[in-house]
């Protein structure tokens, strides 16, 4: 793959063409989101004020992923599972559990070191994947209920056992998926592994921006008004049609997908972040808080920001396995 190469003394770095011109679009992106927070909120006060925040918020969050990507897939599985880590944290402290379940509870964060050591023992073992696939939607949830009905804690078995389960695979397993995509030989993709996850990424964040952009301007009919008030039909569909064009004229830069599965995918992957969205909204809505925390100005918290990548990761990579993939 040609692109661009950084050399030293004891490292050496090679950038794929592709995700060279990702990233100078995530830049620019980033200036003109940086511009607009200065202009709009003073062209239309009191519409724009949580612009400004959002945007210094996704300079940091661009940052720290480009630097993973370009480390390689080791960096990229250790920031992904401290993500994680965040993510179960958030959905533990706003669920209803309880101090007796404190051993379920070191279970669920346990789940993060095994999830990624399975992605870790990719490399050495080459049907590790076929494990990652059962261990933590099957194993974890026996685990789980076994050691629930072992300690005796039968009051609120049923509602403990699926909160802990639920977190396991929203905020561990599904989010693992995107780690594991770097695993994907650089020869199977345009841009490697690296491309494919910046693709997901860019898409799903994309896709998000796009709702929120075109709802702002042009949003009137609420969506899911009992679930998620802000959203609209205009934002949804606006954002929807905006990541699903952008996803089939981008496919064969990072990915090796033949025009007809990039179109199926253009369509299946954003709709599966919008639900993911809603679902995260549906879940705050039970619990009865707006953001998950405040760890990310503008945004929320991790899985605020997450929420769309939960349903999008998995269906990305299973339907990339299915139609190009050969590693999977």
């Amino acid at each position: 793959m040609s692109g661009l190469s950084i050399t030293g003394d004891n490292f050496a770095i090679n950038i794929a063409e592709p995700l060279v011109f990702g990233f100078l679009g995530v830049l620019a992106l980033l200036l003109a989101g940086t511009i607009a927070a200065l202009i709009l909120p003073r062209a239309q006060p009191g519409k724009w004020t949580d612009l400004g925040p959002r945007m210094r918020s996704w300079w940091v969050m661009a940052l720290l992923l480009g630097a993973a990507l370009v480390a390689g897939w080791q960096a990229t599985a250790i920031l992904f599972a401290f993500i994680s880590f965040l993510a179960l944290k958030e959905f533990l402290t706003l669920a209803p559990t309880r101090k007796e379940d404190r051993l379920i509870v070191l279970l669920a964060y346990l789940s993060v070191v095994v999830n990624y050591g399975l992605i870790f023992a990719e490399a050495l073992f080459d049907d590790s994947y076929q494990i990652y696939l059962v261990f933590l939607p099957v194993y974890g949830f026996l685990i789980s209920a076994a050691a629930m009905a072992w300690i005796g804690r039968t009051e609120g078995y049923l509602p403990t056992v699926g909160i802990i389960h639920w977190g396991m695979v929203v905020c561990v397993y599904n989010i693992g998926y995107i780690a594991f995509l770097m695993r994907v030989p650089d020869a199977e993709a345009p841009a490697g592994g690296a491309g494919l996850v910046f693709f997901l990424l860019f898409i799903t964040q994309l896709n998000d921006v796009a709702q929120y952009c075109w709802g702002k301007a042009f949003g009137r009919t609420k969506i899911t008004p009992n679930v998620s008030p802000n959203k609209t039909w205009e934002g949804a569909i606006g954002g929807w049609l905006t990541a699903a064009a952008v996803f089939y004229w981008l496919a064969p830069y990072f990915t090796p997908l033949t025009p007809t599965h990039a179109a199926i995918m253009g369509i299946v992957v954003p709709m599966a972040g919008f639900f993911g969205d809603i679902t995260m909204s549906a879940i705050k809505r039970d619990l009865g808080v707006k953001d998950t925390s405040r760890l990310i100005p503008g945004h929320g918290g991790v899985l605020d920001r997450l929420d769309s990548l939960t349903f999008a990761a998995p269906v990305y990579f299973h339907l990339l396995a299915y139609f190009a993939i050969e590693r999977f």
